[in-house]
């Protein structure tokens, strides 16, 4: 994987800006405003290219405070990305070859279960500063 690490707001904002028209794509994925799980099998490996990380490798233990100033919820399509805030803290920034779209992808671990979740990024994705 790339050593990139994505820090600011703008530096994410601005790969969305270049990310390009999103199309019509095979790759599984499927619609993603919010957070979605998505199996490993789903994942369409050999379609996706590595952009970076938002994780900070020096925290060995990154928070799970949430940050929703306007109310929202963790699922929701309009809950805004945070980079230094759960689960934003925890991704990998992927996009896809076939459709150019960028996800934003982490696994949720809990007591008896491992879950990949993944949330596309967009032009109307709030990003906070």
């Amino acid at each position: 994987m790339s050593a990139h690490r994505i820090t600011t707001a703008d530096e994410l904002r601005a790969l969305v800006a270049q990310r390009g028209a999103a199309t019509g794509c095979a790759c599984g994925v499927g619609r993603c405003d919010g957070w979605t799980s998505l199996t490993e099998e789903r994942w369409p490996t050999a379609q996706m290219v590595h952009v970076g990380s938002l994780r900070d490798l020096d925290v060995a233990e990154p928070t799970y405070e949430e940050q929703h100033p306007n109310g929202t919820r963790y699922d929701a399509a309009d809950a805004p990305v945070a980079i230094a805030f759960f689960p934003y803290n925890r991704c990998e920034l992927w996009r896809c070859n076939a459709c150019q779209r960028l996800l934003l992808r982490y696994t949720e671990y809990g007591g008896y279960y491992v879950d990949h979740r993944v949330r596309e990024l967009g032009p109307a994705t709030p990003i906070l500063d």
